[in-house]
């Protein structure tokens, strides 16, 4: 019977299950502890960031910069061979937004974003790859400064007939006295409300011998020298020459 027993044996060794190897890919290992969470919220600030400075936004741009920088030095930190690089790559973004310069920060972002990539294959995290965003995925956010937008607006439309601040030339001889932008940010009951709903209209008139014209603007355009309307207020405020707000109720 020895040999039966043997056999049962050899049988029953066959039959077991064989042990798994552990894996040994790189993708099976994980970050250290706070980095994937650090680096998914640098990829939102580095989308944030490029339609910013691609668009001119250099508050905005500085903003997002600010909030992911330290993150980009977290991340390099752990990794020394890429450390240097990234530190002049992240000094060079900085100082194109500084500067406000689109070609500058173009050439700084993309070179950071390949460094990204290159820092990812060092540390065997080749197959995340970072690109320049082809579109926003933020839909509810508008990257254009509408202050900036609103300012050009002001100098070239409003500016026929009112005074803007800062414009080269001076409004057309009227017959009648078109306010300055500066007596209209002065007065306390001209809120942006009121700037929104005649600019929005077909302009009624404004006095017993006076109308305004239609300039036929877009609702972003509304927007955008209602926004550079309350930056002039607030300036005026800061500086100690214009009323308090009066925001209007919505």
């Amino acid at each position: 019977m020895p040999t039966l027993a043997a056999a049962l044996l050899f049988g029953m060794l066959l039959l077991a299950p064989v042990r798994a190897e552990p894996r040994t890919d790189q993708a099976a290992r994980p970050d250290p502890p706070g980095l994937s969470g650090a680096m998914k919220e640098t990829q939102l600030g580095h989308i944030k960031l490029w339609f910013a400075g691609k668009l001119g936004n250099w508050k905005l741009a500085a903003y997002e910069f600010d909030q992911i920088a330290p993150l980009l030095e977290q991340a390099a930190s752990r990794f020394p061979a890429s450390e240097e690089q990234v530190a002049k790559q992240v000094a060079a973004l900085r100082n194109a937004i500084k500067a406000k310069d689109t070609a500058g920060f173009s050439q700084a972002y993309t070179e950071l974003t390949n460094g990204c990539n290159s820092c990812h294959r060092s540390s065997d995290r080749e197959f995340i790859n970072i690109q320049i965003p082809a579109a926003s995925p933020f839909t509810d956010q508008d990257f254009v400064n509408r202050v900036a937008e609103g300012r050009t607006l002001a100098r070239t439309i409003c500016g026929i007939c009112h005074a803007v601040p800062d414009k080269p030339n001076v409004p057309l001889g009227l017959s009648f006295s078109a306010p300055s932008f500066l007596d209209l940010a002065r007065r306390p009951s001209f809120t942006e409300a009121n700037v929104r709903g005649l600019l929005a209209s077909n302009h009624r008139r404004v006095g017993p011998h006076q109308a305004m014209p239609n300039p036929r603007l877009t609702e972003d355009q509304i927007e955008e020298i209602v926004a550079y309307f309350e930056d002039l207020r607030a300036e005026l405020e800061s500086a100690g020459r214009g009323p308090l707000r009066q925001r209007s109720t919505p």
